[in-house]
C-alpha cells in the first residue's frame, strides 16, 4: 500500500483506507478535517450540520470520560487531529495540571467565536 497522499481518492468503505487517507493527508486537508456538528439552535440559525472548529469557540463534550463538560477552545493540535479545551486537564502526581487532546467529533459547537467572514450566507 502508497504511503503517499492521493488527491484522486473518493472513498472506501475499508476503514483501514479511511485511516489512511487521513494520517497521510496535508496540513490544509488535515484542518478542514478537524469539524465538529452543530448545536440544534446554531444549526437553524447558519443552515450547516458541522464546520471547522477554531480557537475561541465554545464546545461540549458529548462522548468520552469527560461527557456533558463544556469550555473553550484553547489550542488546535493539526498533526494529532485533536483538539484543547479549558477546564478539561488532568491533575498529574507532581501536582502540575495537563491537557487531555479531545478528538472535535465527540464535541459539539454551542457558540461560535464572533468573525465576520466566518459562516456567511453566500446567495
Amino acid at each position: 500500500m502508497k504511503t503517499t497522499f492521493s488527491k484522486t481518492w473518493k472513498s472506501s468503505s475499508k476503514p483501514r483506507k479511511q485511516r489512511k487517507y487521513r494520517f497521510n493527508a496535508p496540513i490544509q486537508i488535515k484542518r478542514k478535517l478537524l469539524a465538529s456538528p452543530l448545536s440544534k439552535e446554531l444549526k437553524e440559525l447558519h443552515k450547516k450540520n458541522a464546520v471547522p472548529i477554531r480557537i475561541g469557540d465554545k464546545v461540549k463534550i458529548i462522548n468520552g470520560n469527560f461527557k456533558g463538560k463544556e469550555g473553550e477552545v484553547e489550542k488546535i493540535y493539526i498533526k494529532k487531529m485533536k483538539i484543547g479545551i479549558s477546564k478539561i486537564e488532568v491533575e498529574k502526581k507532581d501536582g502540575s495540571k495537563s491537557k487531555i487532546p479531545v478528538d472535535p467529533s465527540n464535541c459539539v459547537i454551542v457558540s461560535l467565536k464572533k468573525d465576520k467572514k466566518r459562516l456567511e450566507n453566500k446567495k
